[in-house]
């Protein structure tokens, strides 16, 4: 079995939460390499792993097949450059970058790099998302209508992380957040024809857009898209169709689960309980009914598993740079839009 020695740009939490257990439970995959700057975290957690201390350094190393640049968002259109023009296959975290203008060099220099580039937008693998999916799919909704996805929080006051509430490029809820349910709102449901967004600084003392609702405008249905950080009852997903309703909530476990260092390889990883499962009230044979829908299983490990039947077995990427440049296409559109005050069309 072919092995991708795979390094990781950082290890703070979307290293060794959202990366790492994934990598070194893969058996095609080898945690090779890791750049820290002073600590030796990833080393305490992975004795075997290699630390570089700057980012050259890993990027010289020839062993290394895969990059992921996980650092802060304002980096990753430099970071992922870099990794290509030294030969790297590279996953970027989300947002993909800045602007759309970088989206499409980067895309290029992969091509011409001959590398794969691929952007981890791992909420495709949420339970809650896969099971929207599913009921979207079954057609028990009818013709959708009207779609509202929630990214909600309670958290009023500013993050510790820095570069989270410096105003510089892709920083702000409509990057953080907002690029997951862009994201996940073209996987529904295609590109829209037109995009309005209202955003706001609403927490005291911020810098950064931490409010927003967008609408996404489709020709016989709408879908709105919206964070806060003043949600103490959270919502997720709410769809209305021509034969019925489905609400979910954003209850995906796994987040949880692999801070408190779960095995994503144990038999209950992934699950919801059954107190988050959605709420089906839709007509069955001329009847309407009302039904709790078990949740899918979410598993970022599908992510890797891609990953690694592309770069391996030529099959096509999980997530493609194109998919993410729309996500941004939609952002740009987004605040185009909350500046000018008008609806945004294509």
């Amino acid at each position: 079995m072919q092995t991708i020695k795979t390094a990781l740009c950082s290890f703070g939490m979307s290293g060794w939460v959202f990366h790492a257990p994934f990598i070194n439970s893969h058996k095609g995959f080898e945690l090779y390499g890791v750049w820290e700057r002073s600590k030796n975290l990833a080393a305490e957690k992975y004795p075997s792993i290699k630390t570089f201390r700057d980012f050259d350094s890993m990027l010289a190393d020839e062993a290394i097949d895969l990059i992921i640049v996980n650092t802060p968002s304002i980096t990753h259109f430099e970071y992922a450059k870099k990794a290509l023009l030294a030969g790297k296959h590279v996953i970027v975290e989300k947002p993909f970058t800045a602007t759309v203008k970088e989206a499409d060099e980067l895309i290029q220099l992969a091509a011409e790099k001959n590398k794969l580039l691929s952007v981890f937008h791992n909420r495709r693998w949420d339970s809650d998302f896969l099971t929207v999916k599913k009921v979207i799919e079954s057609k028990r909704l009818g013709d959708i209508k009207e779609v509202e996805i929630h990214y909600d929080r309670f958290t009023p006051d500013l993050s510790y992380k820095t570069h989270k509430e410096t105003p510089t490029p892709a920083v702000g809820v409509v990057y953080d957040l907002g690029a997951h349910l862009i994201d996940t709102a073209l996987q529904l449901f295609g590109i829209p024809n037109a995009v309005f967004a209202d955003m706001m600084i609403m927490r005291q003392n911020s810098l950064v857009d931490d409010y927003f609702e967008i609408i996404l405008y489709h020709p016989s249905y709408r879908v709105r898209l919206k964070a806060t950080m003043f949600a103490k009852e959270p919502q997720g997903f709410i769809i209305h169709g021509t034969k019925g309703s489905f609400i979910k909530s954003r209850s995906d476990v796994q987040e949880t689960q692999l801070q408190k260092n779960k095995n994503p390889l144990d038999a209950d990883y992934g699950f919801e309980l059954q107190s988050e499962y959605g709420i089906l009230h839709a007509e069955m044979d001329g009847k309407f009914v009302k039904e709790s829908i078990p949740s899918e299983r979410g598993n970022y490990g599908n992510y890797y598993e891609g990953i690694y039947q592309a770069i391996v077995n030529k099959k096509p990427l999980p997530v493609t740079a194109e998919e993410a440049k729309n996500v941004i296409q939609v952002i740009e559109k987004a605040y185009k839009s909350n500046k000018e005050g008008k609806r945004i069309s294509n």
